[in-house]
């Protein structure tokens, strides 16, 4: 049985896609970019404050599933820099504790409304 998470906390999905997908104890997470939730505009700045960005929105749909970031299981980083790569540690720091998660960075060419960082997930909780 799937269960759709969807949450005003995090971008409207802007596409043929769910925010999160659960089956089980497992939350498929759909890939996130600097949206701010309540203008649906990219957060302007450098690439820190599209991080962050991402993180938030990220976390908003791991709460609406009834987890947060640390029940992450695999994280996926897509960027168009890979220059971009120790920034991105720097700031996933801020927001997961050990142990983190498995977890792939790949550069892209282009990501949705041309931004620079998208991230996806799995997610594991048991607790809904």
């Amino acid at each position: 049985m799937r269960q759709i998470i969807s949450t005003p906390n995090a971008p409207a999905a802007i596409g043929t896609y769910s925010q999160a997908v659960r089956v089980g104890d497992t939350v498929y997470l759909s890939g996130q970019i600097a949206l701010i939730p309540e203008t649906m505009a990219l957060a302007e700045g450098d690439i820190s404050v599209r991080i962050h960005q991402v993180f938030k929105n990220l976390n908003a749909v791991c709460e609406a599933a009834g987890g947060s970031l640390q029940d992450i299981a695999k994280l996926n980083i897509f960027l168009t820099d890979m220059a971009h790569f120790a920034k991105v540690n720097e700031i996933m720091a801020q927001y997961f504790e050990q142990p983190y998660p498995a977890r792939a960075a790949v550069a892209v060419k282009q990501l949705p409304k041309d931004t620079d960082v998208e991230m996806d997930g799995i997610m594991v909780v048991s607790n809904y």
